[in-house]
């Protein structure tokens, strides 16, 4: 079986973004992945101003540490004063500007206001509270480079340099659709041996937080003719193909002929837990291919598969540059596993308030209200076993999901 990481290694080297680009304004871009380096149109702070609500002075004039100064302007943000005179102070609020003559801010609190005059009990340094022109950014400077994955840190910094508009890399369109014959959706009547079908819910809820296009093909019955139909009517306006279900060789399970029938297929055992069935190729459509990616039918399994594998892949389609597997943090375990996996195991867990981790009671592939309750999962390497007290490999939920 191949394990996790030479997976993932050969899922991200047969990766290519997407072609396209477009332009969208600052405010709807979020999620998006830039296709061009953002520079800077400006200085910012764009002139030097200060960080503190005070007193501008000249610091020579305020050497004694008791210095009393006639207040001959006042400066709100936004405002500009005038140059301050010798032996004077200007009343000024935090993100003014600092008048010509100023070389230093006292802050207020060391500060005695007394009509039209202020006692400044401080000798202040030159520079003091003052944040200078262009230390944030310099104009012209790259702040964002080309492969940024958009969140909301980035948007404000571009609009904090004047960038409305943002060159993005056109969204992934994924195409989903489920198979088997017991499949149905909330809200009808179950038929005997028949299940809903969460993984739609699921999968879809996943690529809405990757801001794909989706179209879904909702479930297909389990025949190899509607299964083969599907893959080439998917494939013709999108770039991934995902299915759910069906990836197994058993008589019902027609993913992998269909595939192989319409396109080529690599079908994997990866030494995970749970998932171990990853099925992964290509669909070709009139210009190039769409790529396929087959997930187990069981929902955790699903879930585990595509966080750990579809969720990098997706990135990388996207244009994202940089490291696209998730960060782990090293936690301790409030709990035993004595037995060890020969499978690489990823463990639903929760934070507790003591600072480590609890294990859900049943790890098994088909139980949904692990992933509710759980805030993460710890990644187990292959035959290790954990005893009360070790420190594991912990990666959030919030560091797989977006």
């Amino acid at each position: 079986m191949l394990s996790v990481r030479d997976a993932l290694a050969q899922l991200l080297g047969a990766a290519r973004p997407v072609k396209g680009t477009e332009l969208v304004p600052t405010l709807e871009a979020n999620g998006r992945v830039l296709a061009e380096d953002q520079r800077s149109l400006l200085n910012v702070p764009s002139a030097d101003n200060t960080s503190m609500d005070g007193y501008a002075v000249r610091a020579a004039d305020c050497a004694s540490g008791s210095a009393t100064l006639r207040v001959a302007q006042r400066i709100p943000a936004g405002s500009v004063g005038q140059p301050l005179e010798p032996g004077t102070a200007a009343r000024i609020f935090t993100g003014a500007m600092i008048p010509p003559g100023a070389d230093a801010v006292v802050m207020q609190e060391q500060c005695e206001a007394m009509g039209d005059s202020v006692t400044v009990r401080h000798a202040p340094r030159a520079g003091e509270w003052i944040r200078r022109t262009g230390e944030d950014v310099s104009q012209g400077a790259v702040i964002l480079p080309a492969g940024t994955r958009l969140r909301s840190q980035e948007l404000g910094l571009a609009a904090s340099v004047g960038l409305a508009q943002l060159p993005v890399l056109r969204r992934v369109r994924v195409a989903v659709f489920f198979t088997g014959d017991e499949l149905a959706m909330p809200g009808e009547a179950l038929k005997p041996g028949a299940i809903y079908n969460s993984n739609r819910f699921l999968l879809r809820g996943l690529l809405e937080n990757f801001g794909c296009g989706i179209s879904d093909f909702g479930i297909v019955p389990d025949s190899l003719d509607a299964t083969r139909a599907t893959l080439r009517k998917a494939a013709q306006e999108h770039d991934l193909i995902i299915t759910s279900g069906g990836v197994s060789v058993g008589e019902e399970d027609h993913i992998k002929p269909a595939v192989e029938a319409e396109g080529r297929l690599d079908m994997w055992q990866i030494a995970v837990k749970p998932g171990k069935p990853l099925a992964f190729g290509e669909v070709p459509r009139a210009e190039g291919s769409a790529y396929f990616m087959g997930l187990p039918g069981n929902p955790v399994s699903s879930f585990i598969t595509f966080l750990l594998f579809v969720r990098p892949f997706l990135l990388r389609l996207q244009g994202a540059g940089g490291p696209v597997e998730p960060r782990g943090y090293m936690v301790r375990a409030d709990f035993a596993l004595p037995k060890a996996d020969r499978r690489n195991e990823f463990l639903r867990v929760r934070l507790n308030a003591a600072g480590g981790l609890d294990l859900f009671h049943n790890q098994s592939s088909g139980v949904l209200t692990s992933t509710v309750w759980g805030d993460g999962l710890v990644d187990n390497p292959p035959g290790q076993a954990i005893a009360r007290g070790d420190l594991v490999r912990f990666i959030p939920f919030a560091e797989l999901q977006h």
